[in-house]
């Protein structure tokens, strides 16, 4: 109770000062506000673990229905805050009807202090114990956490995930950089009718053009001049289970070609070998580009979109999830802990206020990141606002997009023009600028040569 933040909503004045005397003392954080128009936005603004909300506050209305409309909007918006009902009213069927919408309890006015303290106490401790079970679902868990979040955009996406997951319909999961689309892949898995067999992860993106059929497909000694043995593909390795391609939008034509034809097929022809092997996989791919971007014909195959998306899954970013980055903290916080042996229990105000202040272009990675280096960085029992650091991507140096300019060009001196372009962004480094253009780094070397760059 002493750490905990309360948000009291009365349009009774002396009720606000009575209980902002009272709880001062007792808790981490009181805000008391007169106006339920203005709820919402202190909700937005601030991590508070309870509410004390009125049932009635026009004078000349005594039903409770505004207080339960506020309720509902609470709820909906953000559904694990536990609320507390005030009303002078203490009819049973009222009482009842706001804990069927979700109060957590109510208290009737006037009450005695000691009765209401021991109502907020009661209330903030089934949250405690509530946010501790939950770490521990998340801990108990083979390899990655299950998804942690309790926002309505969150619950939506967890709703989704049941309907597809138990089908064999292959999923395009899309999303920021660090929003947890990996993790997403697991819990799809877990959920699947296939759950109980491999699972298998591949970083498309990372691999080169020679690489890709030799890990995708498998290969058999003497193929090519280190294959001192036959090797499995990673989709052969698969059979039966679930494939894993994070990363798929940053395949070249080429690869996407011969990644479409095992698509259709539903078979592998290791490299060396005339052997067609079949595979039975479902299949999960991963990308932090846009459809649109996809879309793009020049750079990914539609047929190829069609083949990978028959339903698609939009992860969103950290900073549209409310008060999951409060979940999320805690998570991560009971995690370095453990990690750092370090006992430290939880968050003070200014820290949550930092953290909820905070876009966080990183997402849940920098969430994470952030949160270690706080729990490395911190003295006390508890994280403070100047535990905690931030390194947005914003502050790095902006790549700067190739200038090309086509007017009175032709097509060589476009394409020399690019080239230079390219190298030059990515420092000489020929891979990434080969990727950059599209060209294996073959091509590339040979147009270096011929333009003399």
């Amino acid at each position: 109770m002493k750490k905990a933040a309360i948000l009291v909503v009365d349009d009774d004045q002396d009720l606000l000062t009575a209980v902002r005397i009272l709880l001062k003392p007792k808790v981490g954080h009181v805000q008391v506000e007169p106006n339920p128009e203005n709820l919402i936005g202190h909700l937005d603004k601030m991590a508070y673990d309870l509410v004390l909300l009125d049932m009635n506050f026009k004078s000349t209305i005594n039903t409770g229905n505004e207080g339960l409309f506020w309720l509902s909007r609470i709820k909906e918006k953000y559904p694990a805050i536990r609320v507390i009902m005030i009303t002078a009213y203490g009819a049973v069927d009222l009482a009842v009807k706001s804990l069927k919408q979700g109060a957590s309890d109510f208290v009737v006015k006037p009450w005695v202090n000691e009765q209401l303290l021991t109502t907020i106490s009661s209330t903030l401790s089934e949250n405690k114990n509530q946010e501790k079970k939950l770490k521990n679902d998340f801990l108990s868990g083979n390899g990655a956490p299950d998804i942690i979040g309790q926002s309505v955009i969150m619950d939506e996406l967890q709703y989704k995930l049941e309907k597809i997951a138990p089908t064999d319909a292959n999923i395009l999961i899309l999303g920021e950089n660090g929003t947890g689309k990996d993790l997403i892949a697991q819990a799809i898995q877990k959920r699947s009718l296939r759950s109980h067999e491999v699972y298998v992860k591949v970083d498309v993106g990372s691999l080169t053009e020679s690489l890709f059929e030799s890990e995708l497909f498998g290969y058999k000694k003497g193929a090519f001049t280190d294959a001192r043995e036959d090797r499995q593909g990673r989709f052969e390795a698969a059979h039966g289970g679930t494939l894993f391609l994070d990363e798929i939008g940053n395949i070249s034509l080429q690869q996407q070609a011969k990644l479409l034809t095992v698509l259709q097929n539903r078979y592998v022809t290791p490299l060396g070998s005339h052997q067609m092997i079949p595979v039975d996989i479902r299949l999960i791919t991963a990308t932090n580009a846009t459809l649109k971007v996809l879309a793009d014909e020049n750079r990914f195959r539609k047929d190829l979109i069609y083949r990978i998306n028959t339903v698609e899954i939009q992860v969103p970013p950290l900073r549209q999830r409310g008060q999951d980055v409060q979940l999320l903290a805690e998570y991560f916080l009971g995690l370095y802990a453990k990690k750092y042996n370090k006992r430290i229990d939880g968050f003070e105000s200014d820290a949550l206020k930092k953290l909820f202040a905070y876009h966080f272009p990183g997402n849940v990675r920098e969430l994470q990141y952030s949160i270690e280096r706080a729990v490395i960085m911190a003295d006390e029992v508890s994280i403070t606002g100047n535990d905690i650091f931030f390194s947005p991507i914003e502050q790095l140096p902006e790549e700067k997009p190739l200038d090309v300019s086509i007017s009175g060009s032709n097509l060589e001196e476009l394409e020399r023009k690019a080239i230079k372009a390219a190298i030059e962004r990515f420092n000489g480094n020929i891979s990434k600028a080969a990727k950059e253009l599209g060209l294996t780094r073959a091509a590339l070397y040979r147009r270096l040569e011929k333009y003399d760059i």
